[in-house]
């Protein structure tokens, strides 16, 4: 695992934010050159395919993600430092999702040339995955082969998350009518977006999910006013909305739109909430294992996937996006013996 821990070290080293990613794909390709494995890419993304790869079988896509947040405030070091401190080696993305992405790569590398398998591998090693952009996996779905099932890597514990929250953002605009402060004129946006604010914060959706619990309703972000003097005639915010799968992002977006009386713009529909069904074998594997069964409030690549999939990897998502991020590299080596351990002899 030595060598692994080295990769991740050095994708630590390499800032790679959304959109500039360039230096790290080229760490993941020059891996895969040295380990004489062909790979294909396609702007910042990465993927190659077994050996033995076989048309007739099903295929398993093995994926995570190369980019990262920017450092959050408060680092006690230079987040682009991997520092080994014991068991942990802290630096930005060694949780999220370097763990998860190095340990699937183990986990590809170690089945690259068994011949029997009974489903192809493709492990892909992608972009933008963190502003949900849209030249990151999306662009690779349609290079690879029909997929039938793909394990998402990301912190979770090494616990299996069978569904996944859709995320929603609304941009809305409260709107007045300006005038002067002191004469008690106009309408004021600003207080109009505050009434609907409130009743965004007391309404509730009726279908809980069993796995996910409630949708999530949050207000973000607000801003309105040129001056201290004038009634501002239009307010913004902004609404976070984490789907369950009993609405879809569309259904979800109408109903908001029926209690306040802002005009909403939704940013995108196509994150929405994610689910496999319990019967699905990667699932009662995991079960037989003793492997906890989950539902993620957190979204990630699942989001835009149309065939089955859960989201497994080394890490803790309390970790991510938190100042001196880390992981264990212990974690990372159980990860992988997991992540084989549901793999070895499973039918898709």
């Amino acid at each position: 695992m030595d060598r692994y821990i080295e990769l991740l070290k050095k994708l630590i080293s390499i800032p790679s934010f959304s959109k500039e990613e360039e230096r790290a794909a080229e760490v993941i390709r020059k891996f895969f050159i040295d380990e004489e494995i062909p790979y294909q890419v396609k702007k910042n993304n990465t993927w190659a395919y077994n050996k033995h790869f076989e048309k007739d079988k099903p295929t398993l896509l093995l994926n995570s993600h190369i980019d990262t947040v920017r450092p959050a405030s408060g680092y006690t070091f230079d987040p682009f430092s991997p520092v080994d401190v014991g068991d942990k080696l802290y630096g930005l993305g060694s949780n999220d999702a370097g763990g998860p992405l190095v340990a699937l790569l183990a986990v590809f590398v170690r089945l690259f040339n068994r011949e029997n398998l009974p489903y192809n591998l493709v492990y892909a090693a992608t972009a933008e995955e963190e502003i949900s952009g849209r030249h990151g996996l999306e662009i690779v779905l349609p290079e690879i082969v029909p997929v039938a099932f793909a394990i998402v890597g990301e912190p979770t514990r090494m616990e299996l998350a069978i569904a996944e929250k859709g995320l929603l953002v609304l941009d809305c605009y409260a709107h007045g009518k300006s005038g002067h402060a002191a004469r008690c004129e106009g309408e004021n946006a600003l207080y109009k977006a505050m009434d609907d604010i409130g009743k965004l914060r007391d309404f509730r959706f009726d279908k809980k999910s069993d796995l996910l619990g409630e949708v999530k309703i949050t207000v973000t972000q607000i801003e309105a006013g040129t001056q201290h003097n004038v009634i501002p005639d239009i307010c913004h915010f902004v609404v976070d909305v984490r789907t369950n799968e009993h609405y879809s992002n569309k259904d979800a977006a109408k109903m908001i739109s029926k209690i306040i009386g802002s005009e909403i713009k939704p940013r995108s529909f196509r994150l929405n909430s994610t689910g496999i069904s319990t019967d699905h074998p990667i699932v009662k594997k995991a079960k037989e294992m003793g492997v906890k069964i989950y539902g993620s409030p957190t979204t990630s690549d699942q989001a835009i996937l149309s065939f089955p999939s859960v989201k497994i990897g080394p890490g803790d998502s309390a970790r991510s996006h938190s100042a001196d991020e880390y992981i264990y590299k212990s974690e990372i080596l159980a990860g992988v013996q997991r992540y084989i351990d549901l793999l070895e002899d499973l039918k898709i």
